[in-house]
């Protein structure tokens, strides 16, 4: 089973005022639960933990975007630093594909990929799925099972964050950054319909805010 590092439903976070939050989200948050430092080592972690199960094989990263870019981008610096300083290393190769599950503040029934034709790419090859965040889980099957069509040698998936919540499908990735509570969560690229990528930590998002971006 997958470590992580857990975030608990009572946790306190931190206060706004001490962490530099850009002007114009500041009366939009109510904490910070994850400050960037932390996703940072936590990341790092990440990436010596793929290296050391998956080094010596020619591993496809497959960024599930939008929200997993910056999150992708940061492992694999990582990667790339391990693979030049340790004993294992993992060539690697990039690809993208974008999944789209959510109106507003409510994830949807409905999953929506963008970019799936490509998948026949993947065929043979040993594949990491690079994820922001699982909540329900069913995206991520529903992007399992096409992939699984493709017939991939193997694949393994990376979240940085999966939510608890009484609406999973019980999904599990190989590999978790942090274990949260069931709230939504801005910041580090997660967004709230498109805003929020630009904020450096992971924040809990207000009421008022929801109301005020809503389309």
């Amino acid at each position: 089973m997958a470590s992580y590092l857990q975030i608990a439903d009572d946790e306190k976070g931190h206060e706004l005022d001490l962490f530099c939050i850009p002007r114009h989200y500041e009366n939009d948050l109510d904490k910070v639960i994850i400050p960037h430092g932390l996703i940072m080592d936590r990341t790092e972690r990440l990436a010596r933990d793929i290296i050391q199960d998956m080094g010596g094989h020619h591993i496809v990263a497959l960024c599930v975007l939008k929200g997993g870019y910056k999150f992708f981008a940061d492992l694999l610096d990582y990667i790339k630093a391990l693979n030049q300083n340790s004993d294992k290393s993992v060539p690697l190769t990039v690809d993208f594909i974008r999944v789209k599950s959510y109106c507003n503040d409510k994830s949807t029934n409905s999953v929506k990929v963008i970019g799936g034709d490509e998948l026949s790419n993947l065929r043979g090859k040993n594949v990491l799925i690079v994820e922001d965040i699982v909540e329900t889980g069913r995206t991520m099957q529903t992007l399992l099972s096409l992939l699984s069509e493709c017939h991939p040698k193997m694949v393994k998936v990376v979240s940085l964050l999966v939510k608890r919540t009484p609406r999973s499908s019980g999904y599990r990735p190989d590999y978790i950054g942090f274990e949260v509570p069931d709230a939504f969560l801005v910041g580090y690229a997660l967004d709230y319909n498109e805003y929020f990528r630009d904020l450096s930590h992971i924040c809990i998002l207000n009421d008022r805010a929801k109301e005020k971006y809503k389309v």
